[in-house]
């Protein structure tokens, strides 16, 4: 398939800049594909598309401010660098600003207490050690910054913003962004009406937002992220798989992890590791039974990880129907429920 066929146009005026408050107040569009039939709701509206038994799983990666601003020691130059990927104590992968100026040996001061060395490039990242003097996760929390999408221009006020309210295991670049429409009172009441959480792990790196270069997207090549799947989700999954209740995953991170661990049968087994699994029209899923999602970037795996569950054409359709509906796109922006 081609690129170009996940393309769309979107007015700018409808990549939101700033998340709603409170954040269970965004726009929900609800897709059933049993019905072939769409409903606008707002997202608190979830619990009526839901039942006793359904099972959300969610991603509980949290953000860390992974954009550290410095410059070249040799020449004072302005430098960036973003943090994908911990590789050990000192290592990272990371991505370089200006890359070309950045060359191996290439020494970052970003305080007296933090600098780095760049050690080699890769396919579009490069490694780099840091030297630090005190405890490295403190010292980023100081100096750097929430790693916002390059199309959100306005400064984010409260970083917590950027993070579900259910982040806990620090090591993403980029926000599981279907998760942030969650308040701890909605998921309080749909545990009351008997919906079932289960928390897995993706650190969002490369591999979620890297933009597909190759004309064709079979020759793609996604980049690996950091999975865990825990034994206690595991066996939430499968009991529910056993009893043919819906598993529902909330956002692509989680369809990531669910799909990389999942059998032939539709059930999962505690794992952890690194996945570049891509999804795209003529997948298969084996586990996951509907989604909970934003509207995502023309062109991007993420569209095709929904057309994949929707169908390009119908994915495509929707789109459409939601910038005629206008409803707000990308990170901050609304939501869509594929039943």
């Amino acid at each position: 398939m081609d690129k170009s066929d996940f393309y769309y146009d979107l007015p700018q005026e409808l990549i939101a800049q700033t998340p709603v408050e409170p954040r269970d107040s965004s726009r929900l569009l609800v897709y059933d594909r049993a019905t072939d039939t769409v409903s606008h709701k707002i997202f608190r509206d979830l619990g009526s598309f839901l039942k006793k038994g359904d099972v959300l799983v969610v991603n509980e990666t949290k953000v860390i401010p992974a954009r550290l601003l410095g410059q070249k020691i040799s020449t004072g130059a302005h430098a960036e660098v973003l943090l994908l990927k911990r590789l050990n104590l000192t290592d990272w992968e990371v991505l370089l600003k200006p890359a070309r100026r950045l060359k191996p040996g290439t020494k970052i001061s970003f305080s007296n207490k933090l600098s780095c060395e760049v050690l080699s490039s890769g396919e579009g990242t490069w490694t780099v050690r840091f030297i630090f003097d005190g405890v490295f996760e403190q010292i980023l929390d100081e100096l750097g910054t929430m790693p916002l999408p390059p199309y959100i221009k306005t400064r984010l006020k409260d970083n917590s913003r950027y993070n579900t309210v259910y982040a806990k295991v620090e090591g993403s670049s980029a926000a599981p962004t279907a998760g942030l429409h969650f308040t701890n009172q909605l998921i309080e009441s749909l545990k009351a009406q008997g919906v079932i959480f289960a928390k897995v792990l993706l650190n969002v790196g490369l591999g979620t937002f890297l933009p597909v270069k190759s004309e064709k997207i079979e020759d793609h090549h996604m980049h690996t992220e950091y999975y865990e799947m825990p034994k206690d989700a595991a066996d939430i999954i499968n009991l529910a798989k056993q009893e043919k209740r819906r598993v529902i995953a909330v956002g692509t991170t989680s369809v990531r992890v669910l799909e990389s661990c999942g059998d032939s049968q539709g059930f999962v087994k505690p794992c952890k590791g690194n996945t570049n699994i891509f999804i795209y029209p003529g997948y298969n899923f084996k586990v996951v039974d509907s989604l909970i999602t934003n509207f995502h970037l023309p062109e991007s795996t993420l569209i095709m990880l929904v057309s994949a569950l929707m169908g390009r054409e119908k994915t495509l359709e929707i789109y459409n129907l939601a910038i005629k509906e206008r409803y707000r796109f990308f990170s901050f922006g609304d939501a869509m429920f594929i039943i």
